[in-house]
């Protein structure tokens, strides 16, 4: 097999090459099963098949010996114990061994460094919240240190996420450079292919972006290089598609920024319902160490992007981050300082509600808390109803939170009760 694809890939060029492989059903079990369809339901061997076979590989083991079929094992000077010791030395050892950190470490840079995502917009000026992650990606590529480290994988629409603009600043990776004329060449911004490339480009394959960020994602463990991969696609093909590649991931420790674009009831209807992603997060919340949001603001998506970071690069915390991302334009509000660590662990209170009875808490995230500040808005100008609004990034973290807290005081009746976070928050306001 090694000599047919050795032959097939340096003594042929510029045209494909097919290995054909003639392989026999039961090989070596002569009259009991070679080359014989029925093999499979072959439940056991005479003894005079085990001699045939002990004689055709010439396996020192005598007639008495038979009856009991022991292993053999060759002596430690023979050609293929040589052999075997030689390839499990060059392999690392024998026993299979996974690094758990890498070797380096980096300094995430301050939250201050993202200044333009934490920001208000302007007057009149609107973003989506996919704006807001392309600034904080554009911003982390020029940190000297992790920019060369950070991979952007895409699969298909750079355009429709807004990431055109890295083709001109880090390129498409190509191991052979450009090797066609793209069709958007008149553009600024077309598909520049570069050896030194930095976008992983990998055409409609969310399962072939998967893999690669899965290589990138575990860098830190099988080359003790440190990555952050970014692998942006619309959010109904992530986890609905690649469901078991996403669950592999969290299986192998990945660390890395999973970004579900266009999700929630998004604006885009074009194509019927495909872009209608109500439930990635369920999925998400299925993997335990996916830690998972849906941010409505730039600010949120700023404060989770640099936390994941302190959390995989600096800390090297076997987590992987997934967050959904809208394509909305509207006026983002800006970090209200001392919320960082409410945004983070799922709830904080984004707007009060005037002093009147009664009164409600309405809780939202992603596309809807929009839809929850304008029903704030109704119930107080319609039925006198006041309303707080609470922004909730992550109802996922939430519930691991209420859980753990529920599991550790059935666990210890005589401590004190844990409170969850949830009720920390609500507790201190009525409604």
């Amino acid at each position: 097999m090694y000599a047919a694809y050795h032959a097939a890939n340096n003594n042929t060029q510029g045209q494909p090459t097919v290995v054909l492989v003639k392989t026999v059903k039961g090989y070596g079990m002569g009259k009991a099963g070679e080359g014989k369809n029925t093999v499979h339901q072959t439940k056991k061997l005479s003894d005079e098949d085990i001699k045939y076979i002990r004689d055709r590989f010439s396996i020192p083991i005598p007639d008495s010996e038979l009856p009991k079929i022991p292993f053999y094992k060759p002596a430690d000077d023979t050609p293929e114990m040589k052999y075997l010791h030689e390839r499990r030395k060059a392999l690392g050892g024998y026993l299979p061994h996974r690094r758990t950190k890498a070797d380096e470490s980096f300094t995430v840079p301050s939250l201050e460094a993202f200044k333009s995502v934490m920001e208000p917009t302007a007057e009149g000026r609107e973003i989506s919240t996919t704006q807001a992650y392309v600034r904080f990606l554009t911003q982390l590529l020029r940190d000297q240190a992790l920019g060369p480290r950070v991979v952007p994988i895409l699969v298909d629409e750079a355009r429709t996420f807004g990431m055109e603009g890295l083709f001109r600043q880090i390129g498409i990776y190509n191991p052979k450079g450009q090797m066609y004329t793209p069709v958007d060449k008149d553009q600024v911004m077309y598909y520049r292919e570069d050896k030194a490339g930095q976008i992983l480009q990998e055409g409609i394959n969310e399962a072939g972006g998967m893999a690669s960020w899965i290589a990138a994602a575990t860098s830190y463990s099988t080359s003790n290089r440190i990555m952050v991969p970014f692998f942006v696609y619309y959010s109904m093909f992530g986890f609905q598609r690649i469901g078991d590649l996403a669950w592999a991931a969290g299986d192998m420790q990945a660390r890395g920024f999973l970004l579900g674009g266009t999700s929630g009831r998004t604006t885009l209807n074009g194509e019927g319902l495909q872009h209608e992603d109500g439930h990635s997060h369920i999925l998400a919340g299925t993997i335990p160490n996916c830690i998972s949001y849906d941010p409505t603001f730039a600010h949120e998506v700023g404060v989770i992007l640099h936390h994941g970071l302190k959390r995989m690069v600096e800390k090297q915390d076997n987590v992987y981050y997934y967050l959904t991302l809208l394509n909305e334009n509207y006026a983002m509000p800006g970090l209200k300082p001392g919320t960082e660590e409410q945004i983070i662990k799922g709830m904080y209170l984004l707007e009060e509600g005037a002093k009147k009875t009664p009164r409600v808490n309405l809780l939202g995230s992603g596309t809807i808390l929009r839809e929850s500040m304008e029903a704030k808005k109704l119930l107080e100008a319609d039925w006198g109803v006041a309303a707080k609004v609470w922004s909730c990034p992550s109802f996922n973290e939430l519930a691991r939170d209420g859980q753990d807290c529920e599991r550790w005081n059935l666990l210890h009746p005589t401590e004190k009760a844990r409170v969850s976070f949830v009720a920390q928050q609500l507790d201190k306001h009525t409604g």
